[in-house]
């Protein structure tokens, strides 16, 4: 292909198509950050304002020091978040490392993967990628996915390929239903007793320890008995258990010391012995680091999925408003703060920062805020 050049800029070119037809170009020569000669060029430009203009922007790239970003300018959303992901997947927990591959492949690579990273503009991302999943998902599912994005768009911005993250502030709504997965403490206490009925000892011993405890459903899972104090009534988090395998809990938060009330540390002692009985029925021994739940046909640790099922049963067979596994952290959290316990004690129950108990559960405290409001005004006998 000849080139002809453009009396514009020496580096800017015009040539002919296989069509006849005038296209323009540019090849621009630049050193790199190792002192390497190197060039960038595209063409297919149908003006020469057009190609001078690319031309340009490529320019000033390199005089900014923006060589990545040069060098970068075709590769896709799909080639980043493949090179993210390989580069950092050895850092991530198991649980994270499979829930962004998921993400990766089945959420944004389909919406965005095609286009450039860096033509990618907030307006586009909204579009294609938050109105569209709104469409179909949940708000909490999309929260989600938007987070994993940001996270790679920043490793980008580290990486000097992209300046700035775009896709900082977007608003995403909240989930219309976030503040109905939990229960009352009388519907708490009608949920309990339909699962004693229904439930084999396991699944309501395990049931029980999450509502009165607010323990995550794997770190409940992740509990040996030498983690349960019979005589101080305390049960200590020191590790999760999933489909995964065992690992360390969550953050440094969740290791922690949880004081229970007698009627769990009873329940306790009774699975205890139904334990013991089992697995010598199998010419075990039970020992105290076994792990807490086991299944009664095999005397190996539950499943994880376990719970979930029996939440499904029995909310169905009587009638009773459906809550998911981790809505029963969600409901011992509801009761403390009905009951005005301090945020702090309250966090440190659930393992978390007081920071994320009051994003978490905001719908709380502003019904507390607004009996506060009322109450100071009848103490005043307004």
């Amino acid at each position: 292909m000849k080139l002809y050049k453009s009396k514009k800029d020496n580096e800017l070119f015009y040539y002919f198509n296989a069509k006849k037809e005038k296209r323009w170009c540019y090849r621009h020569r630049y050193y790199d950050a190792l002192g390497k000669r190197k060039e960038k060029s595209k063409q297919g430009f149908k003006t020469e304002n057009e190609a001078y203009r690319a031309l340009l922007e490529i320019k000033t790239s390199v005089l900014n020091g923006d060589i990545k970003e040069v060098e970068n300018e075709n590769l896709t959303i799909e080639e980043w978040f493949d090179i993210w992901y390989e580069t950092n997947k050895n850092q991530w927990e198991i649980s994270t490392r499979e829930n962004r591959a998921l993400i990766i492949e089945t959420i944004i690579k389909p919406l965005l993967g095609k286009i450039k990273l860096l033509k990618l503009d907030k307006v586009t991302y909204k579009r294609l990628f938050i109105n569209e999943l709104l469409n179909s998902h949940s708000p909490g599912s999309v929260m989600q996915y938007h987070t994993t994005f940001k996270i790679a768009i920043n490793a980008a911005v580290d990486s000097e390929i992209l300046r700035r993250n775009r896709f900082n502030k977007i608003t995403i709504p909240r989930p219309k239903k976030e503040s109905e997965n939990f229960y009352t403490a009388s519907e708490l206490k009608k949920f309990l007793e339909a699962f004693k009925r229904h439930e084999n000892i396991t699944n309501y011993t395990m049931a029980l320890l999450l509502a009165l405890t607010g323990m995550r459903r794997g770190e409940a899972m992740g509990l040996k008995w030498n983690d349960v104090d019979f005589e101080d009534m305390a049960v200590s988090v020191n590790r999760t258990r999933d489909s995964n395998g065992v690992r360390s809990p969550k953050t440094r938060n969740s290791y922690r010391t949880i004081k229970v009330i007698e009627e769990l540390i009873t329940q306790l002692k009774i699975y205890r012995k139904w334990c013991k009985e089992l697995m010598l029925s199998f010419g075990k021994r039970l020992s105290e680091d076994d792990f807490i739940f086991i299944n009664k046909s095999t005397t190996n640790p539950v499943s994880h999925t376990l719970l979930r099922y029996a939440i499904d049963r029995v909310t169905k067979k009587e009638n009773l408003k459906r809550i998911t596994v981790h809505g029963l952290r969600h409901t011992h959290a509801t009761i403390l703060i009905s009951k005005r316990i301090p945020v702090k004690v309250i966090s440190d129950r659930l393992g978390n920062t007081p920071e994320m108990v009051l994003n978490t559960y905001s719908h709380s405290f502003k019904e507390l805020e607004e009996e506060s409001v009322e109450a100071f005004a009848n103490a005043l006998g307004f």
